[in-house]
Formats: structure tokens, sequence, C-alpha cells
């Protein structure tokens, strides 16, 4: 019996070796088809992070080459004692904290309505994602044109209905620009949390609602109690991404208001741009950059080792 188990440990240990040579040739061959995809990464992602990287300690110019050499932490300095930089902060923190929220709750209720069975089901769910595929440019020149005091559409409906005694210029007012913003970024960006979150809600299974029903429970507790928490990953990993993308958004905010008035709107990426296209310093500019860049680095390890963790 003895001999037996060691003759057969022995054809195992030849059938892998004999097996080892085919695996590092396919490993080697799958490394191969990736080197353009890593040279791509490397030629327009990482160069230019660690560029900007370079960039933050060192002076630069965009109109005086003279001004160069190491800076240390000088531009880190010019940026946290800049007067605008908190109140920028804090709009980035208020434009994404909003953003986000507003596309979750609106994605989650039309998914959820979405999902059941009423009429005309498949035009709305095409209707839906009509925002989400409109590109941010034209969605943001034409709700200037819908919220203008003077001809817009939106503001001549709420005067006749009498929800306002006068046209308002949503853009223009410090305390409505950012708020005005917010909401155009939300109603062009939840069709995304719609469309994921009906796809997680078709595949959660049926007989758990049935026998949920059965047990008495209602169709609130049933969606707090099943629904959710089979959308609990989903919504995890949508949240995280949208706070990325909406803290990094410059495109809406630039089009619509630049930032203004008198800066009420602008947020980070907004300062960033002036300081490099406005004021021309490159180097203020690459240190405002990494910490957001930190920051958003920070967050999604947070996610990652956070997701990692609940998983195991």
């Amino acid at each position: 019996m003895a001999n037996a188990d060691l003759m057969a440990i022995r054809n195992r240990v030849a059938s892998i070796r004999r097996a080892t040579p085919r695996h590092t040739h396919l490993g080697r061959m799958a490394a191969l088809f990736l080197l353009p995809s890593a040279a791509f990464i490397l030629a327009l992602i990482a160069y230019p992070l660690c560029n900007v990287l370079w960039q933050s300690f060192h002076y630069g110019n965009l109109v005086d080459p003279a001004t160069r050499g190491y800076a240390g932490l000088d531009n880190f300095r010019t940026v946290l004692e800049d007067e605008d930089f908190l109140p920028a902060l804090w709009h980035t923190l208020s434009w994404t904290t909003l953003s986000v929220g507003g596309e979750y709750l609106l994605g989650l209720t039309a998914a959820v309505v979405l999902a059941q069975p009423i009429k005309g089901r498949a035009f709305f769910r095409g209707v839906v994602v009509v925002p989400w595929v409109i590109p941010i440019a034209i969605a943001g020149l034409n709700w200037m044109w819908l919220l203008n005091p003077d001809y817009g559409v939106l503001n001549a409906w709420m005067v006749r209905l009498g929800l306002l005694d006068n046209p308002h210029d949503w853009l223009g007012q410090i305390n409505t620009a950012l708020p005005t913003v917010t909401f155009v970024n939300i109603w062009r960006s939840f069709p995304f949390y719609t469309i994921s979150l009906l796809a997680a809600l078709q595949a959660v299974p049926a007989d758990l609602h049935e026998a949920a029903a059965i047990d008495g429970a209602g169709p609130i507790r049933r969606f707090w109690v099943i629904t959710m928490p089979h959308l609990k990953a989903v919504s995890l990993t949508l949240i995280v991404i949208h706070i990325i993308w909406t803290a990094i958004n410059f495109d809406f905010i630039w089009v619509m208001t630049e930032g203004g008035p008198l800066n009420a709107s602008q947020t980070l990426p907004v300062m960033i741009y002036k300081y490099a296209m406005q004021d021309y310093d490159v180097g203020a500019a690459c240190a405002l950059a990494s910490m957001s860049m930190a920051f958003m680095a920070s967050l999604f390890f947070v996610y990652f080792y956070g997701n990692r963790r609940m998983r195991s």
C-alpha cells in the first residue's frame, strides 16, 4: 500500500513538472500581449502623473521660461495661503456631496419604478438614458439658455405658474449659482445610477420577496430587508466612483459659470485651471492637483481594502 502511494506521488510530481513549462510559456505569452496596454498606460497616465508630482516641487511659469528651479514646499504654501482655497474646498465638498446624494436617490427611485410591470416600461427605460448620452458642453449650454433671466423658458414658465414674481438669474446670483449647477449635474448623471441599480434589482431572487410577503412583511419592509442588502455592493461602487468623478469634474461648472459669480461656484478643479491658464503658475497648479490626487488615492485605497475586508 505504501509503495502504491509512493508511486502515485511520484507520478503526480512528474505530471506537474511536465505541465510547468507549458504554464510558463502561457504566462510569457500573456505578458507579451499585455505589453502594448502597459506601454499605453505608462505613456498616457503614469508619466503625466509623475510629471505633475515633479512640477509641484518646482517653480514654473508658462510665459516666463526663466522662472524655474527647485521650490520645495513653496507651491503648496502658495495654495494653502490663497484666500480662495478654503472657499473652493468647501464648494467642492458641497458640490460633490449634494451631487452624489441626489444622483443616488433619484437613480434608485427611477430604478425601482422602472423595475415594476408598468405600461410602456421599455419606452421609459430608453428615455431615461437620454440625459446621460448628451455631451456635457451641450447640456450646459442648453441649461444656460433655459435658465436665462431674459428669454429662458423655465423662468417664463415659473413666472406664469406663479412660482416666481420675476425671472431669476439662477446662474448669476451668489446664493443660487452652485446649487443650480449641482441640480443640472444630478439631472445628467442619475441615469447611470438608474441603469446600474436596475440591473442589480433584476438579479434579486423573486422567491425571497414571495416568502417575506407570506410571512406578513409589507413592501417597505421587504425593500429595506431584502432589496437594499442586494444593492449594497453596486451602491458602494457607484458612490465611490462618482465621488471621484464629481470632485474632479471641471466641464459643467466651467461651461455654465466659469466658477462665478465672484468665485461662488469655484471648485478645486476650476482653481487648478485658473492657476495654470490665467495666472500661468504651473507649480501652484500642479501642487493643488497633487493634493487632490492624494485625497482621491486615499479614498480609493480605503474603499478597496474596506471592500476586501467585507468580502473576507
